[in-house]
């Protein structure tokens, strides 16, 4: 049985100026850095030169992504919502991979005003469901409004933030080393 602490990528899903999504990734991984279960690598989409639409052959970055996406064993997405969804440059990141994501789990922090991000969890749900992914059913959200944040855009921690963080890693961990196990048992197939 592999005891090694699980892999999992942060996928930081906007790539706007003035985002909120480095700040909110940076406190997320602040946190998860404290537990031995674990280790965690940001992957910034800002850091992809990923094309606006999806080319006959994958560009050296699309796979680079997909890359890093299949050497991962879970995944935490830091997601804005725009217009009660997710940004373009999220799905078009979800895109340039599909088998790499199977049979890993998927958690979310999200944000975004009055709403904290909620839609564009829900939304994500239903992309990764298709990815066969198995997706945490506890969320770290973020209402913008309500005075969460520094003016440097770093949210404050919060009793209840911070137990929300470390519900959804405890989740994480048990999904990732037990979907871990499964795959080393016998490869998924569909």
């Amino acid at each position: 049985m592999d005891t090694s602490p699980l892999r999992v990528a942060v996928i930081i899903g906007s790539t706007r100026e003035g985002r909120v999504g480095e700040a909110v990734g940076k406190w997320f991984t602040g946190r998860a850095e404290h537990r031995e279960d674990l280790v965690s690598d940001v992957l910034d989409l800002v850091d992809f030169d990923l094309p606006a639409g999806l080319p006959e052959h994958p560009t050296s970055d699309m796979k680079r992504f997909a890359g890093l996406v299949d050497e991962a064993e879970a995944f935490v997405v830091v997601t804005p919502e725009y217009n009660r969804s997710f940004p373009a440059s999220l799905k078009q990141a979800i895109d340039c991979a599909y088998d790499e994501w199977r049979a890993k789990p998927v958690g979310f922090v999200s944000y975004g005003y009055r709403s904290q991000g909620l839609y564009a969890v829900e939304q994500l749900r239903t992309i990764f469901t298709e990815l066969h992914t198995v997706t945490m059913r506890d969320t770290v959200a973020f209402n913008l409004l309500d005075g969460t944040f520094a003016r440097d855009g770093t949210p404050f921690d919060s009793e209840g933030q911070g137990q929300a963080v470390t519900t959804l890693l405890d989740e994480l961990a048990w999904w990732g080393l037990a979907l871990r196990e499964a795959r080393a048992a016998r490869p998924y197939v569909c």
